[in-house]
């Protein structure tokens, strides 16, 4: 049975979400009198919309411990905000701007292929070529309003040839994921032991694997995994980290610029124990949104 549950959720912004750059299939719906998204994770969908702090999710009535999940909304992020000092006014101000952001509960295959695709991309084009391998290679779904794919499985997506994922304009990343679906096929990436592992193990786990860098790496155990202690540093951050605290670093002048960015990411998060991810995603959709540049790279 379709249904509409409406609930009081603190620290939860559907607009901030859907632009903080940790998903690529959460797309606004148009013409809403209120913020609204429709939203696909693997085989699901709902459409979800907000009026100041009731948030209302129109899915199956089955589906919706689903969504509590996946909106991760049996954390309290107002501990997480309430833990930055004063003293750190640019975090201050980014926490502030952002502070709607959660750490989406996603799925573990789809961010693994979304962000080797990501490398390099600006999100329209990252959402593009994700629709167009669903599309392509995954399961028609008739959800209750909509008609959608479900992301491709590791064997589905391993049924197009090289070619045929370069035709689809994935570039060098075509190669870096015919390989992962192939190990994923034959077990060589184990998706079912991957849960079960801490942050540095999985990451060391993941970048064994062809095309899965460290920021790429990161990005699978914040997002995928749901590591919150994952601190992606991409162009976006190391600006923000050489800009707003390598000034006021006594690191500066004694550590190699080649391994500045990781110190200063030590010395000003390794305060956050826990969900020091969460910190790094309000930097980012902060950095984001002041420059105004939604259509340049991710990495």
């Amino acid at each position: 049975m379709d249904t509409r549950i409406t609930k009081q959720i603190q620290n939860f912004n559907l607009y901030q979400i859907a632009k903080s750059g940790q998903c690529f299939r959460m797309s606004p719906v148009p013409g809403s009198e209120n913020p609204a998204c429709s939203v696909i994770s693997g085989s699901h969908h709902a459409i979800v919309s907000q009026e100041g702090s009731a948030v209302s999710f129109f899915c199956e009535e089955k589906e919706l411990p689903f969504w509590e999940r996946y909106f991760d909304l049996e954390t309290d992020y107002g501990r997480f905000l309430a833990a930055i000092p004063g003293e750190d006014a640019y975090l201050q101000a980014a926490a502030a701007f952002g502070s709607g952001i959660r750490i989406l509960r996603q799925d573990l295959w789809e961010m693994i292929i979304t962000f080797v695709i990501s490398q390099q991309k600006s999100i329209p084009a990252i959402k593009a070529l994700v629709e167009a391998l669903c599309t392509r290679y995954g399961t028609q779904i008739e959800s209750f309003v909509y008609r959608f794919y479900a992301f491709p499985s590791p064997e589905q997506l391993n049924r197009a040839s090289l070619e045929e994922l370069q035709a689809l304009k994935l570039g060098y990343r075509a190669k870096y994921i015919k390989k992962i679906c192939e190990d994923a096929c034959e077990g060589l990436l184990d998706l079912n032991r991957l849960p079960s592992m801490g942050y540095e193990e999985a990451m060391e786990y993941l970048m064994r694997f062809y095309g899965i860098g460290r920021k790429v790496a990161n990005c699978v155990c914040l997002f995928g995994l749901h590591q919150i202690d994952a601190f992606p540093v991409d162009t976006w951050i190391r600006k923000i980290l050489l800009r707003e605290y390598a000034p006021k670093s006594r690191l500066t002048a004694s550590v190699p610029k080649t391994r500045l960015c990781d110190a200063l990411v030590e010395e000003n998060f390794s305060r956050y124990v826990g969900f020091a991810g969460v910190i790094q995603q309000y930097i980012f959709y902060y950095e984001r949104q002041l420059a105004g540049r939604y259509s340049k790279t991710s990495d």
